[in-house]
């Protein structure tokens, strides 16, 4: 039987980003008809295979831009390519729907919950859930230690450990410290948790009526550069891009999926985490798909089909068989001559 196609736009398409595996997982389903927008001309994702279209659109006039696309189009869903992309559709998430127009990421709540690191581990302490010991920092003369070494990172915005920092005492972290709340307002102090049992990147599926259609997890390897941010005697911290090993990990999957039950799960949710006696400690939680998702669609999980066609065909795909084993990553180039740049 032939599935019915379907019209998407991803809303960010820079290279080596969520939005180009994103592009990548849709391709390997097969009958998506795929559009493209980003705010840079020279965004990579333009200029990559198996999209009919790419345009520019406008940073100040973002949500307008990508509402005139999906009309141009005719999609019938946009997806967010990015944390930046998935805060500003999410608030216009009720105009979108107005338009017809399906965003495929998780409830407003949810999102608003997750983005300030703050408010989301509080709300996780309050919730029972296990993490790392976290403390709110506003000023830097007056911070409780939670032991050293420990992690400083800015409130919002720490995507693909963006002013993400290992301190290895109390005057690292406050020089870290001291950095970020010049350009934030908050920053978040979180305990430094061992690699000892494994880093792992979870993904876990809902609908958008909260039912869970789909966990999966990847273990993390640190073996390339590509994989870590920042690597001392005192520790690592990994990077954006995840590599390693895809295998059932029952244990890991139940507790990630019962952290996003808690938070209300309603669509895509990463949940990265190391563990410690057993126990998953989540350290950053993003209410949106992963730059791991092709990752997961090449073992058998393909979450952003799964969930474009439950949403908007009313379908239940039954769950892929995961084939365990490493998977691995690199980078690619794309040659663009000068009359080709995308406007």
């Amino acid at each position: 039987m032939t599935r019915p196609e379907i019209r998407v736009l991803i809303a960010g398409i820079g290279g080596a980003s969520l939005g180009t595996e994103l592009l990548k997982a849709l391709t390997l389903a097969g009958d998506y008809r795929i559009f493209a927008c980003d705010i840079s001309p020279l965004a990579y994702g333009h200029y990559v295979e198996h999209l009919e279209a790419s345009r520019v659109v406008s940073r100040d006039n973002y949500v307008c831009d990508v509402l005139d696309l999906c009309r141009e189009y005719e999609a019938r869903a946009v997806i967010p390519g990015g944390e930046e992309p998935m805060i500003l559709l999410s608030s216009a998430a009720d105009e979108l729907k107005a338009a017809g127009v399906f965003l495929a990421s998780n409830s407003p709540d949810v999102v608003r919950t997750c983005a300030d690191k703050s408010r989301l581990f509080e709300q996780l302490q309050r919730l029972n859930v296990d993490i790392p010991r976290t403390v709110q920092v506003i000023d830097v003369d007056d911070f409780e230690d939670v032991g050293y070494p420990c992690i400083v990172k800015a409130a919002t915005g720490t995507g693909g450990s963006n002013l993400v920092f290992l301190a290895a005492d109390r005057t690292e972290a406050t020089l870290y410290l001291s950095h970020i709340l010049r350009i934030r307002p908050t920053a978040v102090l979180q305990e430094y948790v061992p690699l000892d049992e494994g880093e792992f990147t979870i993904g876990v599926l809902a609908t958008p009526d909260g039912l869970l259609r789909s966990s999966i997890a990847l273990q993390r390897l640190f073996h390339s550069k590509l994989s870590w941010a920042s690597k001392t005697a005192h520790g690592l911290i990994s990077s954006g891009y995840s590599q390693g090993l895809i295998a059932p990990f029952e244990s890991i999957c139940r507790q990630a999926e019962g952290i996003a039950a808690a938070l209300h799960n309603r669509g895509p949710m990463n949940i990265q985490a190391r563990v410690r006696e057993g126990r998953l400690l989540p350290f950053e939680i993003n209410p949106r798909f992963s730059a791991s998702s092709y990752l997961r669609a090449m073992a058998g999980c393909n979450e952003i089909d799964s969930f474009l066609r439950s949403a908007l065909l009313g379908e239940t795909p039954a769950p892929g068989t995961i084939r365990s084993g490493y998977y691995l990553r690199s980078l690619s180039e794309v040659y663009v001559p000068c009359e080709r740049v995308v406007s």
